[in-house]
């Protein structure tokens, strides 16, 4: 039974400065011939050649006037302390014939690496492809290992700790979102290379990421605080070459897998999509204007322009502050003890609906009220422009 060579582990690539003409053959008895000797046997070039050790020696020579420039490979099958000691061999070459002589390593390349990548890269589409066709939604048991699983993978990168996934400062794409929950919706369907700005204002950390990218995808909800964020997006100057978006009304984060497959694919060049943006104006003047308690007009200052949300009870004391990427699945948790909502976006059906299993009354207060097919008598809406400070708490 034939047992053929070891595979080749490493490929030393060195190169060559020859004071005079000479050519490959030259070079080669040089580097026999020089490093013969040098150690034991077990590491004489010749050998290790023909038990398969070190493979074939590769030259190209470049002659310039009186002097000849080369370059050399060398492929090794041997641990790396061996083929660092090899390389340090060749390196030693001082003569080619008659010549003074030159030899630098350039580098030492793990062959293996390229291999492990592809490997890796391989890994990653099986896993999107059993992401795609995993257990059926209704076992929630799973559904919530699941999702414990992926807020795990979450990272916080840089000064100011922004949601991340896990390659998006080693790809060479970035998808911008808006909040922690958007990173995760795209976490579960395969999508790591995420980063969340977390309110209006852009992070550094965002903008510096961006920079280092091949490709940039700006992709943001379907609702005002998507055009917030894209208009800032602008402002700040950020490395954008895509906008994506959800459908009308709907966040990134509640959208299945085929809908965010769809939103990516009919992304549209950034300027294309700032050609369309319309910034909401404030409603007209004869809108009836609110008068509320001082603290609550605190509220709402520390929540405009920064798409943020507070959660207040009955006597105003603040319950819980999200984002507002994140506001409808925190209402839920605790609706029972909200009383008062003060956030920098778009008034849904969605935190109607919420609400309005409330038997209580309950005030939704926010920059905009959007489409409301179904309202509640029990929840009332106030948009932040339309609001005063009343005379008395």
């Amino acid at each position: 039974m034939s047992i053929g060579p070891p595979s080749i582990k490493y490929l030393i690539e060195a190169k060559i400065e020859v004071n005079g003409v000479v050519d490959k053959n030259d070079i080669i008895g040089a580097v026999f011939g020089q490093t013969e000797g040098l150690f034991s046997s077990e590491l004489d070039l010749r050998e290790l050649q023909k038990s398969g050790r070190i493979g074939r020696i590769e030259i190209s020579v470049n002659v310039q006037g009186n002097k000849t420039y080369g370059k050399l490979k060398v492929p090794s099958a041997l641990d790396k302390y061996s083929t660092a000691l090899i390389a340090a061999m060749v390196e030693s070459i001082d003569r080619v014939g008659p010549y003074s002589a030159s030899v630098k390593i350039e580098r030492i390349h793990d062959v293996r690496s390229e291999k492990r990548k592809k490997i890796i890269e391989r890994a990653r589409a099986i896993l999107y492809q059993w992401e795609k066709s995993k257990i059926p939604e209704e076992d929630e048991v799973l559904k919530e290992l699941e999702e414990s699983l992926l807020k795990a993978r979450v990272l916080e990168i840089g000064a100011e700790k922004v949601s991340a996934g896990p390659d998006a400062e080693k790809s060479d794409e970035l998808i911008i979102v808006e909040g922690r929950a958007d990173v995760i919706n795209l976490l579960k369907h395969g999508y790591t290379n995420v980063v969340a700005v977390e309110g209006i204002k852009i992070p550094e950390t965002v903008k510096n990421l961006a920079k280092r990218k091949k490709k940039v995808v700006a992709f943001l909800d379907g609702d005002r605080g998507g055009d917030m964020i894209l208009n800032e997006l602008k402002n700040a100057r950020v490395k954008v070459d895509l906008v994506a978006r959800a459908p009308y009304g709907k966040e990134v984060e509640e959208l299945t897998g085929k809908e965010l497959v769809d939103a990516l694919h009919h992304a549209v060049p950034f300027e294309e999509a700032l050609k369309h943006l319309k910034m909401p104006k404030a409603r007209e003047a004869e809108e009836k204007v609110e008068e509320v308690p001082e603290k609550l007009m605190e509220y709402i200052g520390e929540v405009d322009g920064k798409l943020m949300a507070i959660l207040l009870d009955e006597s105003l004391n603040e319950l819980k502050r999200v984002p507002v990427s994140e506001l409808a699945k925190e209402l839920e948790a605790i609706r029972d003890s909200v009383k008062y909502v003060v956030f920098d976006g778009i008034i849904t059906q969605r935190l109607v609906d919420i609400l309005s299993e409330k038997k209580e009354e309950s005030y939704l207060i926010g920059a905009r009220i959007g489409e409301i097919s179904k309202p509640a008598e029990n929840v009332k809406l106030m948009t932040i422009s339309r609001l005063q400070r009343s005379q008395s708490p």
